[in-house]
């Protein structure tokens, strides 16, 4: 017996370090590429690509601090587990990233320094933003589109958002979804996602239409416009504003209910 458990110790402690290590080789090239971006920080005045000083003349100002984002943008993974996920963010040929990933038993693996530009938005626009990348940070939960989110999950992601709300003073209105920034090219986080739950703990906004009456003229278009869509292709704005809001509404068309809604939202948006 003394034997066996032996060999348990030691076959557990291979295993422990096996995992332990499985990242070591990205994890250098993370610490490379830092201490690159760190060198160009340290440089003044600053020269372009061939050398050339952007301004002819320099004088250090005393008074600077860090970039901060200040948009949140939550994602699904589309895959089946997060150690899927930890392999497409530490592929360079993939050329794509975020801050964080939450697992489905609610563990939250931090993958990019906040104050680090993640590859997780892509080509979008919201209200008149056209780099979300450059003002965010991102949040990939485990799950492959088609599944409700864990209990855990969503624990995690509310202790998770009021950390950064609080450690960069976020607005209320800057937590939006990857569908919200891309409307017809992203559809995540799914109809399973629960933005109301998160409204309710100030990371967005929710609706009421107790006792709303819409006046004459409304225009519910420019209406999805304030709120920060892009409403360039009317129908992909509206899909992604009923996954966000309305997620047990499948048509492309605004009803006198999404009226009523926009309506109300329109005055906490602007």
């Amino acid at each position: 017996m003394k034997y066996l458990s032996f060999f348990f110790i030691i076959f557990s402690l291979v295993i422990i370090s096996a995992c332990s290590n499985l990242y070591n080789k990205t994890n250098r090239s993370y610490k490379r590429q830092a201490k690159t971006f760190a060198k160009i920080l340290r440089e003044y005045p600053l020269k372009d690509s061939a050398g050339l000083l952007y301004a002819d003349n320099w004088i250090g100002t005393t008074n600077f601090s860090m970039r901060r984002p200040n948009f949140v943008v939550i994602h699904h993974t589309a895959q089946n587990s997060c150690d899927e996920t930890y392999k497409t963010f530490t592929l360079p040929r993939t050329s794509v990233s975020a801050h964080y990933v939450i697992c489905r038993d609610g563990t939250v693996q931090h993958m990019l320094n906040d104050l680090l530009r993640a590859h997780h938005a892509g080509v979008g626009k919201w209200g008149n933003i056209s780099d979300m990348n450059s003002n965010s940070i991102g949040i990939e939960i485990d799950n492959n589109g088609n599944e409700p989110f864990t209990e855990q999950q969503l624990n995690s992601l509310l202790v998770l958002l009021e950390r950064l709300k609080k450690a960069y003073n976020i607005p209320q209105t800057n937590f939006i979804g990857h569908l919200d920034w891309a409307p017809g090219r992203k559809v995540d986080p799914s109809r399973f996602f629960s933005w109301q739950l998160l409204a309710e703990k100030g990371f967005g906004f929710w609706y009421d239409t107790t006792n709303v009456e819409v006046p004459v003229g409304f225009d519910a278009l420019q209406a999805l416009r304030i709120i920060g869509y892009n409403i360039n292709k009317p129908e992909t704005a509206i899909q992604s504003y009923k996954i966000h809001f309305v997620p047990q509404d499948t048509t492309k068309i605004i009803s006198d209910a999404d009226r009523k809604i926009l309506f109300d939202l329109v005055k906490k948006y602007q």
